[in-house]
């Protein structure tokens, strides 16, 4: 029973007197008696709704919500629409064409704080963790790999650091050509990993300084990063235009198949069990719409636990429901490729990481106020946010953007309604929105959230302190 049919049979007037006034020893048969707890939430203030998103796998929650009628249960009638690129994603979300969205993890947090478009987004849920990878061209893998030593199998020996790229760009330096590779924005998840596994080998990936107008992120930069849409980077790489890039599935797969590059690396190899997209709304929609966004956050939950539910077991239909034109549209098989627990480096070197798409386990739709915080973090290590902030200000701003009270709502309604159970969550009388120190990095250095600025001094290459641009 939900409140949508509740709706039906009982008209809107006489349905809200109903709920404020008539109790449960009323409602006795159990049809009912699920449909009052559902009112207690409150029925949608917005009914109608358009998400927005990019063709990407991570996107995967919006499309299940969708075709599973999880959305439908809540009594919302939701339209999904491919977006161009993140930062028209973003601006139809700021001026109301969109009602939310599938965002990069960065993109609340640098909007919020005013890095490009200046509007206060938050986000009570995170759609995935990992799911990323670097790729780079047949040419530079060539040389790379004089560099990796090989197993017993004769195969590179994985994480492969990016030491073993340095000669290469010091190749081109000599030669007097620049290096460039690509990611998908400026606040990228992409962005700050492969900005992290090049620093960690020795690769300086450039700073920002908006205080004297340069954008670029490529001052003292060994390696020139710039902006390419997702579905774009395999053409743009196959053009010469770049020599790798940095991107979500299925897109490092599609080099492979394509035959024109191969994935080095995974961001779970990076950094494991990351944060990766968001579903983002402006603060103004969350404050209008607080039942239709926690009904939101219901749908999407219960599509995330579909997704990882029973070891991956629903994978190859998502991988259907992803492959078709209105959602990924990549071919299935390329999908398949890292959607169902292995990911395929060198054409060939196929490998199990079953956690490379992860979107329920690990507490992966929670919303941490400490992933909010290591985003910052990068932010502040590459110079987007120019000046020095004290460990209160982090906080504050995760606080600001990070709504896991929101979370908290929907999940505690889908226990009370019996659709999943407490230990599916973090304990939400006890839990402080901080993940424990964290040192699973491809560089070992540990992470707390709860000391920001004592992070970014463990670095070698990167702002800190009182540095400045």
């Amino acid at each position: 029973m939900n409140l949508r049919f509740l709706k039906s049979v009982i008209p809107l007037p006489t349905f809200v007197n109903a709920t404020q006034k008539v109790s449960l020893s009323i409602l006795l048969s159990s049809a009912f008696l699920s449909g009052a707890a559902h009112a207690e939430l409150g029925y949608a203030e917005k009914e109608e709704l358009k998400f927005g998103f990019i063709k990407l796998t991570d996107m995967a929650p919006l499309a299940i919500a969708y075709e599973r009628g999880y959305f439908e249960d809540e009594g919302l009638y939701v339209t999904l629409e491919a977006q161009a690129n993140w930062k028209v994603l973003l601006d139809r979300v700021i001026d109301g064409q969109l009602d939310g969205a599938h965002m990069l993890a960065g993109q609340p947090l640098g909007a919020t704080i005013g890095y490009g478009t200046k509007a206060h987004i938050v986000t009570a849920f995170s759609m995935d963790l990992n799911g990323n990878g670097i790729t780079v061209s047949n040419d530079v893998w060539d040389e790379m790999k004089k560099n990796i030593p090989n197993d017993s199998d004769g195969k590179p020996v994985h994480p492969i650091s990016a030491s073993a790229l340095k000669p290469v760009i010091d190749g081109y330096k000599a030669q007097g050509k620049p290096f460039k590779m690509g990611m998908v924005f400026p606040v990228s998840t992409h962005n700050y990993e492969l900005r992290y596994w090049l620093a960690a080998g020795g690769i300086h990936p450039g700073y920002y300084a908006p205080a004297r107008g340069d954008t670029s992120g490529q001052i003292n930069a060994d390696a020139l990063l710039s902006v390419t849409p997702p579905p774009q980077m395999p053409a743009t790489m196959e053009a010469g235009t770049i020599s790798g890039y940095c991107v979500g599935e299925p897109w490092n797969q599609q080099a492979v198949f394509k035959g024109i590059g191969v994935p080095v690396i995974t961001d779970y190899e990076i950094w494991k069990n990351n944060p990766e997209k968001v579903f983002g709304v402006s603060r103004d929609w969350a404050e209008k719409y607080p039942n239709t966004h926690i009904r939101v956050v219901k749908a999407m939950i219960r599509a995330a636990k579909w997704l990882d539910e029973n070891n991956n077991a629903n994978r190859p239909e998502a991988v259907e429901i992803l492959s078709r034109s209105q959602y990924v549209g990549a071919d299935y098989d390329v999908i398949a490729n890292s959607m169902t627990g292995t990911f395929e480096y060198e054409k060939g070197d196929k490998r199990e990481i079953p956690d490379f798409n992860v979107f329920f386990r690990h507490h992966a739709t929670y919303p941490y106020y400490s992933d909010a915080i290591w985003y910052l973090t990068q932010m502040r290590r590459w110079g987007q946010i120019a000046e020095p902030k004290s460990d209160e200000w982090f906080m504050k701003i995760a606080k600001d953007v990070y709504r896991p009270d929101i979370y908290a709502q929907a999940a505690k309604a889908l226990i009370e309604e019996g659709v999943m159970t407490a230990n599916e969550f973090p304990d939400f009388d006890k839990e402080e929105g901080f993940k424990p120190p964290q040192s699973d990095f491809i560089d070992g250095v540990t992470y707390d959230g709860k000391h920001p600025n004592d992070y970014l001094k463990s670095f070698k290459i990167g702002l800190k302190g009182d540095d400045q641009i």
